[in-house]
């Protein structure tokens, strides 16, 4: 079997794109989804997505992390934007479904994709801590300085720590702020059980818990090791809600997988 793909990159975090309207792809061999995502033997991603058509929306995003387990993936979500724009199933503006329900994508001037993100209820707190759920958990843990870090260690300390067993364990996020409305951010990522270069809904539940006790209507500027995103919301009594996630999408190249016998 012969699969084409698209590979994309949304500020470094990288995806496997696949125009599944016909729906040949084997979406339950997980095996294949994770040696399609191998970096070694494979094509290499942080991520594998599966593009159907929907009939209520535009089109219908499956997404996969390298482990070939499911959640919402906020930059995977904006470059299947991208890759569906390509395929002729988007107009500047509209909607798609995907693991968490309905969001609207929008095409900005320049080129970049946002979309819309789940209502978030609350931002918990615990021992100097912030997690939120974003359509994928994160703990958010503040410090001073992010190169000194090591992510590996530190990340897989909280990954599976028992707090967030509910939840099939943690992304975890190490933030500092540069400004009152700009922040950076390194990302241990579930599923890739490695640090990526960037994590949409990561970089979205640390904008919030930014501003978690500031009502009001916020622009963050959130600056990840692969590039620069932006996270518009309102905050209220009722929560977080119009949250928006904005950045580039950038198509690096188009192949065809050969799936062995």
């Amino acid at each position: 079997m012969r699969i084409p793909f698209v590979k994309c990159s949304g500020t470094g975090n990288d995806f496997i794109l696949i125009d599944d309207r016909n729906r040949s792809f084997p979406e339950n061999d997980t095996t294949l989804v994770q040696a399609m995502c191998d970096r070694h033997f494979g094509i290499g991603s942080d991520g594998l997505m599966l593009l159907r058509n929907h009939s209520d929306c535009d089109f219908e995003m499956i997404f996969y992390n390298p482990d070939a387990s499911q959640s919402l993936c906020g930059n995977g979500s904006r470059c299947a934007v991208r890759f569906a724009k390509e395929l002729g199933l988007t107009r500047e503006e509209g909607t798609f479904t995907t693991t968490d329900g309905l969001h609207s994508y929008r095409f900005e001037e320049n080129g970049e994709v946002e979309i819309s993100m789940s209502d978030v209820s609350s931002v918990k707190s615990f021992g100097g801590m912030d997690f939120v759920n974003t359509g994928s958990p994160h703990l958010i843990i503040n410090r001073e300085n992010l190169d000194s870090i090591d992510i590996l260690d530190e990340g897989r300390k909280w990954r599976k720590d028992q707090r967030f067993a509910e939840s099939g364990g943690t992304n975890v996020n190490f933030v500092q702020d540069v400004d009152s409305n700009t922040l950076r951010i390194r990302t241990y990522e579930r599923g890739v059980e490695a640090e990526t270069l960037s994590c949409g809904t990561g970089v979205t539940a640390a904008a919030l818990a930014k501003k978690k006790s500031e009502p009001g209507i916020h622009l963050i500027t959130v600056k990840t090791e692969g590039g620069t995103l932006r996270v518009g919301f309102s905050n209220s009594e009722n929560g977080f809600s119009a949250i928006k996630l904005t950045g580039p999408v950038l198509k690096i190249f188009e192949g065809v997988y050969d799936v062995g016998e």
